[in-house]
């Protein structure tokens, strides 16, 4: 749609630079409030993406802290039995040479007395699943802001330390803590199996019952120990996903507000055209020229501020 003036008005303008000045004005007006609702729209659209993700990351943190109580149940549960099997029952605690002794030759033995089967070895005599390693080196602010949430500090102290730290920096964060999660169950893998592999040997006909029992034990405190560092791992990410919502949710916060502001510029300047037509109009135009001219001032100079700086 074309966006002029009635050329009965044009008519009343003076012929020099002020009146050319009076002509453009509703339309430059106009044209202003156009992109200030275009950026007004853009900045809620923008904040309801931020949202949205914000749900999604809300969602894989659900999952991660399900998993994180899901194992430590489980962890709780082997000690437990664990405990009601030994108040129960004489189980003696299970050694190296007594193992590979009943295993003898066996297919089991071989395979515990191989370089691969000594870390099932370790496990089942005591030394627990191998350690995952220390975290993967994180940025001072996000190890700052990873504190802040786990001694539940305000919301606002919390933002401010989010607002130092880079979205990339965060997603660095969180892809290390999962390859390390990734990791440690590439490494304990092994050691279930050949955990498995031990128990149905000793659970064939003539095996030893005692040394049988001793080996449940053994299992049950390695499963209790590893179930305890895989939870460990899962609190990780799902802390680094709780503070992947709080910063999307930040800057949906951010857009809206921007959003409203562009809005308020938005009517500052239509307000403008309707005081500059209205004073090519009339036939004393100095006053309401002045007000439309500092409507268009206004509304510009908040426009570059909002966009800038806020």
């Amino acid at each position: 749609m074309k966006t002029g003036i009635p050329e009965a008005l044009k008519a009343d303008l003076p012929p020099n630079v002020w009146g050319k000045v009076f002509g453009a004005t509703p339309i430059v007006m106009t044209v202003l409030a156009t992109i200030l609702a275009g950026l007004s729209s853009s900045e809620i659209t923008r904040a309801q993406y931020d949202r949205a993700l914000a749900a999604q990351m809300q969602s894989k943190a659900g999952d991660q802290w399900n998993f994180f109580q899901g194992k430590k149940l489980r962890g709780a549960l082997q000690r437990n039995t664990l405990d009601v099997m030994v108040g129960t029952a004489e189980v003696h605690p299970l050694t190296r040479e007594a193992l590979l002794a009943s295993l003898g030759d066996t297919p089991a033995g071989a395979a515990m007395r191989s370089t691969a089967g000594q870390p099932v070895l370790a496990a089942l005599t005591g030394a627990g699943p191998p350690n995952p390693g220390p975290a993967p080196d994180a940025n001072a602010g996000v190890q700052a802001a990873l504190a802040a949430l786990d001694a539940s500090r305000p919301d606002a102290e919390l933002v401010a330390l989010l607002a130092r730290v880079q979205d990339d920096v965060l997603e660095s964060a969180l892809r290390g803590a999962q390859a390390q999660a990734m990791a440690f169950d590439a490494i304990i893998k092994p050691i279930g199996q050949g955990i498995d592999l031990v128990e149905r040997q000793l659970a064939g006909p003539g095996a030893d019952a005692a040394l049988r029992r001793s080996c449940i034990a053994a299992r049950l405190g390695y499963a209790a120990l590893r179930y305890d560092a895989e939870a460990r791992l899962n609190q990780t990410i799902a802390s680094l996903y709780e503070l992947q919502v709080r910063k999307a949710n930040i800057s949906a916060e951010r857009h809206y507000s921007r959003s409203q502001m562009f809005f308020y510029g938005m009517l500052a300047a239509q307000a403008g055209v309707i005081i500059a037509t209205l004073a090519i109009a009339a036939r004393k135009r100095s006053l309401l020229w002045s007000l439309a001219a500092g409507a268009g001032t206004a509304a510009l100079s908040f426009a570059v501020y909002v966009y800038l700086g806020v």
